[in-house]
């Protein structure tokens, strides 16, 4: 009973090692994974399972058979918002072994560049000094702020800044001249208030706090309305230029930047639109 018990044990590991081994020589067969993006999936129809052969030569010759692994979204780029994103991600083996040189042993052991991320951003200047003085010949340098495509966005940032600054000044400007003709029209009663007793600086304190509750409501609905649109905004682009780029983000900094600047900025016109009223004499504000 043992002797048999034992010829059986024996039988299903000889069993096991044989499925295994068959099973390791079919996924050795089997060709490599890519990733396919997904503008490259709509675009020819390429599902998860699907067999692909890829070729560095536009000619198709040397071509190696894959099969797609699954489907990514490409990482928003700006820089690439009008570029096809006909892209597939192979393992690095795999890509060695299509695009290396057979004539440069080289080949297949140089990069042309490398990223690095650090755990603290604001030590990337010392960090790329550093990697410059001890590796002769290699140009390290900070990707925010840099010279070449990232140089673009900073120049960018600025000329925003730039249109933001002439924008909040003309507006300040015109917000001014309309608090002077609101006020104006009300002459006659900032006159009974200064007959009935009223100073100066009692009107000014409740002129000041209507201007607060003004620019307060203006700039809350400016907020929603900015809210409402964005969802419609980042849909109309990113189905433009099919992309899951965000193009406009309403951030709590954003919103309390924009109440910091409405608020008080209106509350000051009103205020100084009012001053100028309440220099004038008594009697020719209170005379119809």
């Amino acid at each position: 009973m043992g002797r048999n018990r034992a010829v059986i044990v024996i039988s299903l590991v000889i069993a096991l090692a044989a499925a295994a081994a068959a099973r390791v020589e079919s996924l050795a067969d089997a060709p490599p994974d890519v990733l396919v993006s997904r503008q490259l999936s709509e675009a020819l129809n390429i599902r998860a399972g699907d067999s692909l052969r890829l070729s560095p030569d536009a000619s198709g010759a040397n071509a190696r058979d894959f099969r797609v692994a699954g489907v990514y979204e490409p990482v928003a780029d700006p820089m690439r918002i009008n570029a096809l994103k006909h892209e597939v991600r192979l393992h690095l083996p795999d890509l060695i072994g299509m695009t290396a040189d057979a004539a440069d042993p080289l080949s297949a052991e140089a990069v042309d560049a490398i990223n690095v991320s650090l755990a603290n951003p604001s030590e990337a200047q010392a960090f790329a000094r550093d990697v410059a003085a001890r590796i002769p010949g290699i140009v390290a340098r900070p990707a925010r702020g840099a010279s070449g495509e990232t140089r673009t966005f900073v120049v960018l940032e600025r000329f925003h800044l730039a249109i933001a600054v002439v924008t909040i000044a003309a507006s300040t400007i015109f917000l001014l001249a309309l608090s002077v003709m609101l006020v104006d029209e009300r002459r006659e009663t900032v006159g009974l208030l200064r007959l009935i007793g009223l100073t100066t600086r009692r009107i000014l304190a409740q002129v000041l706090l209507e201007g607060l509750l003004i620019a307060a409501a203006g700039s809350l609905f400016g907020l929603g309305l900015a809210v409402a649109s964005q969802g419609v905004i980042n849909s109309y682009f990113q189905w433009h230029y099919d992309t899951a780029l965000v193009f406009v983000r309403i951030t709590p900094d954003v919103a309390l930047r924009c109440v910091g600047l409405a608020v008080p900025l209106g509350a000051l016109a009103s205020v100084a639109a009012s001053w100028v009223l309440l220099r004038r004499d008594l009697l020719s504000l209170a005379r119809r």
